[in-house]
């Protein structure tokens, strides 16, 4: 999330970035922080997770903040994170199972809304290109591990849904480039 994050700062605007999007990466991200939390994992194990959910929270913050709305994406953070402190210490060990199978289906709907998002405003705006290949990345070797250790299973379909979603990202993204760029030479 570190090139999202600083494109973001950078450019000083969130535009093209669905909000929606970015909250259920935000839930995607927070549920295996929740659910080593609640099964008392060393911190070691999850640290990375946790600065990880910390700079999508920021991102999370920055959309809503340069679209005028900075009370709001204070108040939205300090109440997701005392939403994820709760059930990291009450929560039952069911709703944390839940919440944490459901983390594909978050990371694939967020990828889903993102590519409709873009394909509506006709750019992918702030979308750091960077970000999509380390995501296309990480999304391809999770679907290889996902192959290798439980065969046609549906959450080995869903890990392969995962990088071709990716995917359609990274090509909207060079797609729209190219398109602004001849848009541009035009004017010219």
């Amino acid at each position: 999330q570190i090139p999202q994050l600083l494109k973001i700062l950078w450019r000083g605007r969130a535009e093209g970035l669905s909000l929606s999007s970015f909250l259920l990466q935000l839930y995607a991200l927070s549920c295996p922080v929740v659910y080593a939390a609640a099964n008392n994992f060393p911190f070691f194990a999850w640290a990375e997770r946790l600065f990880t959910l910390a700079q999508t929270a920021t991102i999370v913050f920055l959309i809503l903040h340069y679209r005028g709305e900075t009370l709001k994406g204070k108040l939205l953070l300090l109440g997701f994170g005392g939403v994820m402190l709760l059930l990291g210490s009450y929560a039952t060990a069911v709703v944390i199972e839940v919440m944490h199978t459901s983390t594909v289906a978050a990371f694939i709907l967020s990828k889903a809304v993102q590519i409709v998002t873009n394909y509506h405003n006709g750019h992918t705006g702030q979308l750091s290109t960077l970000s999509l290949l380390l995501s296309c990345a990480g999304s391809l070797g999770a679907a290889i591990v996902s192959v290798q250790e439980n065969g046609g299973s549906f959450t080995t379909l869903l890990h392969m849904l995962s990088p071709c979603l990716s995917f359609v990202l990274l090509v909207q993204v060079l797609c729209y480039t190219q398109t602004a760029g001849s848009v541009a030479k035009k004017i010219d």
